[in-house]
C-alpha cells in the first residue's frame, strides 16, 4: 500500500515551459514519485527532471526552491506529496 506526505508547494507554475516553482520541505530525488493536489489540480508523476538557479540537480533537500518539470497544468498554492 502506497503512503504519501506533503513536501512542498507550488509558488509558481509555467505554462509554456511545463515548469513549476516549488518550495521543499523535505528532500526529493528524480526517479521519486510525487502527487501535485490542490482544488483544481490533481495528478501524479515521477520525478524526470528538477534545477536549481538553472543547474540541473539530481537530489535537493528541505529549503531549496526548485524548477520541477511536470506533466501536468499546477497552480499556484497546490501541495505536492512524496509517494511512499
Amino acid at each position: 500500500m502506497s503512503d504519501s506526505r506533503p513536501i512542498g508547494k507550488v509558488m509558481h507554475y509555467f505554462t509554456k515551459i511545463g515548469v513549476a516553482i516549488v518550495d521543499v520541505d523535505d528532500s526529493l530525488s528524480v526517479g521519486d514519485r510525487i502527487q501535485i493536489l490542490g482544488p483544481t489540480t490533481n495528478f501524479d508523476q515521477s520525478v524526470k527532471s528538477m534545477q536549481i538557479e538553472h543547474q540541473v540537480v539530481k537530489k535537493v533537500n528541505a529549503g531549496d526552491s526548485i524548477g520541477l518539470k511536470v506533466s501536468d497544468r499546477c497552480r499556484k498554492g497546490d501541495t505536492v506529496f512524496k509517494i511512499t
